[in-house]
């Protein structure tokens, strides 16, 4: 099993090249702030899957890692709204990202669920 084949980690990494994307535009005062941080944590919940798929021997320790990205998909849904109160997105962007970002979470939950499809 490839983790660049597992339909998380391709929606997890397009969030990411979306937030990427839209970051490019926030104030420069926010580069080691708000843009660092929601491209940090948005880019882990990929990582992890990848470190998860790694793991998948041992049904503990892939779960361990599928739970570490959750938490940053979580962490990242609060960047945006951090973004979005801020005025940096709009509400059709904000609506948008964070309806992918709930998308990532039930796929991660169901791996989380349902490990034996996974190892």
């Amino acid at each position: 099993m490839r983790f660049q084949d597992l339909l998380a980690y391709k929606k997890s990494f397009e969030l990411a090249m979306d937030i990427f994307s839209l970051s490019i535009n926030f104030p420069p005062e926010e580069k080691y702030s708000l843009t660092d941080q929601i491209r940090r944590s948005s880019r882990s919940v990929s990582a992890n899957i990848a470190e998860a798929t790694r793991k998948r021997r041992y049904e503990k320790h892939f779960i361990s890692k599928l739970t570490d990205s959750d938490a940053e998909n979580s962490e990242t849904q609060v960047w945006l709204e951090y973004s979005y109160a801020c005025n940096y997105i709009d509400t059709i962007k904000f609506e948008s990202l964070t309806s992918k970002s709930l998308e990532v979470g039930k796929l991660l939950n169901y791996m989380m669920n349902n490990p034996d499809k996974f190892l």
